[in-house]
């Protein structure tokens, strides 16, 4: 992850937390929980405010997290309850295998050119027949903004990446638009992949 990025996370930390923390993503829970089963071990990879982590946490799962900004990482610990991790993709310290990882905006913080070996390190995190959720601002191209990388993608490109990782296969690919306020013209690549078994 680009230190930039990181960097405006601790900048901006309380009002990303704020625009953030309650926006509805009911929908693409109920998509990830069909493939889980019951206290289902979730890693919440980039876990931001902890949102994410919390509602799983209400849902009876047994839920990691971690994020790369240490200003995130207090947020999402007092709010979820749980020790957040302080950590990248790249040096995440996993201590079990997962059932399911959650990374809902956060690949798409790693360099285009990087994002394929990151992936075959997140499928080392996974049990054989694990799934991951990941979504991407929708299209096709690298900008920043703020500070901050962003690398988009759209179905195409997404799928042309994929062939170049093995550990997994594309169980679902789909779009939405942004659920925050004042977002209506933004759209996100959603993705759900199963980790092959070897």
């Amino acid at each position: 992850m680009v230190d930039s990025t990181i960097n405006f996370y601790n900048i901006n930390a309380k009002e990303f937390y704020k625009n953030t923390v309650n926006a509805d993503m009911s929908a693409n829970y109920k998509k990830f929980e069909s493939h889980l089963f019951k206290n289902a071990h979730i890693l919440d990879a980039g876990c931001g405010s902890g949102r994410d982590s919390l509602y799983f946490l209400e849902q009876g799962y047994n839920i990691d997290a971690f994020d790369a900004s240490e200003e995130m990482v207090k947020l999402s610990s007092e709010l979820t309850g749980i020790e957040v991790q302080r950590a990248r993709f790249d040096n995440f310290n996993y201590k079990k295998l997962y059932d399911g990882i959650w990374a809902c905006a956060s690949l798409l913080h790693i360099r285009k050119e990087e994002l394929g070996q990151t992936l075959i390190r997140v499928a080392s995190f996974l049990k054989d027949g694990g799934i991951l959720y990941t979504s991407f601002k929708y299209g096709n191209k690298v900008y920043e903004k703020d500070g901050r990388y962003f690398n988009c993608y759209d179905e195409d490109s997404f799928s042309t990446l994929i062939n170049h990782v093995p550990e997994f296969k594309i169980t679902e690919m789909y779009i939405t638009e942004d659920v925050r306020e004042d977002r209506n013209n933004e759209y996100w690549l959603n993705v759900i992949l199963i980790k092959n078994i070897e």
